[in-house]
């Protein structure tokens, strides 16, 4: 018997049987390993190949509980290295003693590592043959599972696979078509398809090794997988995303305009002292003043007071700056009306009338409080200002100012891309105030951008983000970042913005097209399975 013939399946079976006894460790060590591949790291193939053995994890469970279980460690190594600045906010900001924001912070991670368990157990739990469950199955519930992970308990989309792949991956060419989703969709139909083919190559490599036909046998399996029909599907999703990304989604509507967008670097545990009030005030008045452009872009909240607080000859010096620059500066500060309630706003003044946008999208314990009969408990173990904010309209119209159309978002709003383009088509240009300096130094403030980045060629606009530490950025409608402000640093980043008007495919039909396609994709595996089993009956 030929020796190398024998040696892909031995080796594969060893493979197997270190795989089945230490999947957890294995699923654990891939899922924290694939932070690697989203900001600041860009390195975009890796979550293609740790999303594909992930997959092959599941192929080797013997049941559905134990690919349920490769699945929660997959997405607990994933969450606990991926969103470890949660502790930071909890603990260094929001004072909350170490051992409960740890504790807090590890069992946040362990609810979302649920939802990639859910996907293993839909995935392994049917009868399904193996290109049916890893072909379409598969890639149809990690999608389903992360679109989920968007909505329940008014979701959180951070670190969705998608995003691993902007701007620079060809699949990234899907944003504007698909969204977000969509490109996770082509990311997991890709590592499915990977493991479909490793499985036709096993399969192949054991027929040769019990006919031992040697080199003829090899070539023919070679070429085999070469002409796989899913090694065409593969090359095909890649091709389109490739095409998708080199069209035009949006047309330029306007002259092009400059914008210039204000990074103070007050710090968070500075911010809110009635000790910095006036030297906040006076950093920002400062570099207001040091621009001439017509849109001045302060982030949130730039002023640590109501806006009814803030001194009135004060928001008149800048109203007078804007008008000479023949524009209008935009400023995140807190809004309070005469009924009591408040909420994280932009208002805008210069040559247009003065106008507000006010969030919508709230974060749970920072800006509102859930359940609060029974979680109020927890808001009172942290140090976090104005934590039970008004939620703004979700049908809030853009903002007429510096003669563009302008969709505000502020934070965390941009995480959420159905939110977004609620303001398109209208919206000229996206801007997003941002304060991270919650998670002080850590990977979030680059993962954010990403985020941005992604909203950006979602919906074919420009993306203005001034925010308190960094990254202040612009990022033009292919997710490029063409200017932008080292971190921690105050900075001011002036650059020539175009508008522009159109809609993409997303911005008309938002996560709808993305949700059909995996509906259609369980509907076909379901269907070629039932089709397999009346056939091994007859």
């Amino acid at each position: 018997m030929n020796k190398t013939t024998d040696d892909v399946p031995n080796t594969l079976s060893r493979l197997s049987f270190i795989i089945h006894h230490s999947s957890f460790i294995i699923a654990f060590f891939l899922g924290a390993l694939t932070v690697a591949g989203y900001a600041p790291f860009y390195f975009y193939p890796l979550p293609v190949v740790t999303l594909a053995g992930l997959f092959y994890l599941w192929s080797q469970a013997a049941t559905a509980r134990a690919a349920a279980v490769a699945g929660f460690a997959f997405g607990l190594g994933f969450f606990l290295f991926g969103v470890s600045w949660v502790y930071v906010s909890l603990h260094e900001f929001g004072a909350m003693p170490a051992p409960l924001a740890a504790t807090a912070t590890f069992l946040f991670c362990a609810f979302l590592a649920l939802l990639p368990a859910a996907a293993g157990y839909a995935t392994a739990r049917p009868r399904a043959s193996h290109a049916a469950r890893y072909g379409l199955l598969a890639p149809a519930a990690w999608t389903l599972a992360e679109w989920t992970r968007g909505w329940i308990f008014t979701g959180f989309p951070w670190l969705a696979t998608g995003y691993s792949q902007v701007p620079d991956s060809p699949l990234a060419g899907y944003a504007p078509v698909l969204g977000i989703y969509g490109v996770t969709l082509a990311t997991a139909v890709t590592a499915g398809l990977i493991v479909v083919l490793e499985r036709r190559l096993t399969d192949k490599s054991e027929g040769r090794r019990q006919k031992a036909e040697g080199k003829k046998a090899r070539t023919a399996t070679v070429y085999s997988f070469i002409l796989h029909p899913s090694s065409f599907i593969l090359l095909a999703i890649w091709l389109t995303g490739w095409v998708l990304s080199q069209i035009a989604w949006t047309t330029p509507a306007g002259a092009p305009f400059a914008a210039s967008l204000l990074q103070g670097n007050v710090e968070q545990d500075q911010k809110w002292r009635a000790d910095r009030l006036r030297s906040t005030l006076t950093l920002y008045e400062t570099l207001a003043n040091s621009v001439n452009r017509p849109l001045i872009i302060l982030p949130e909240p730039a002023l640590p007071l109501f806006l009814e607080q803030v001194p009135r000859e004060y928001l008149e010096a800048l109203a007078a700056r804007a008008r000479s620059n023949g524009g209008d500066v935009l400023i995140g500060v807190p809004e309070r009306l005469p009924g009591g309630e408040y909420y994280n706003s932009a208002v805008t003044f210069g040559t247009a009338p003065s106008q507000s946008y006010r969030k919508s999208h709230l974060v749970p314990f920072g800006e509102f409080i859930p359940l609060r009969p029974v979680l109020g408990w927890i808001v009172s173990t942290l140090a976090i200002p104005l934590q039970d904010f008004s939620r703004g309209q979700a049908d809030q119209r853009p903002l007429a100012i510096a003669g563009q159309r302008v969709a505000v978002n502020i934070c965390y709003e941009d995480a959420f891309g159905e939110g977004i383009i609620r303001q398109l088509p209208e919206a000229t240009v996206l801007v997003n105030i941002s304060n991270v300096a919650w998670f002080g130094q850590s990977i979030a403030p680059q993962q954010h951008l990403q985020i941005a980045q992604a909203r950006a060629m979602e919906t074919g606009r420009t993306m203005l983000r001034a925010t308190n530490t960094g990254v202040t950025a612009v990022v033009d409608p292919r997710g490029a970042v063409v200017a932008a402000a080292p971190g921690f640093t105050i900075a001011t980043v002036t650059h020539m913005v175009q508008g522009y008007s159109g809609a993409t495919p997303y911005v008309r039909w938002g996560n709808y097209l993305a949700l059909a396609f995996c509906l259609a994709m369980i509907a076909v595996a379901a269907l070629s399975t039932r089709r397999a089993a009346r056939s091994a009956a007859s």
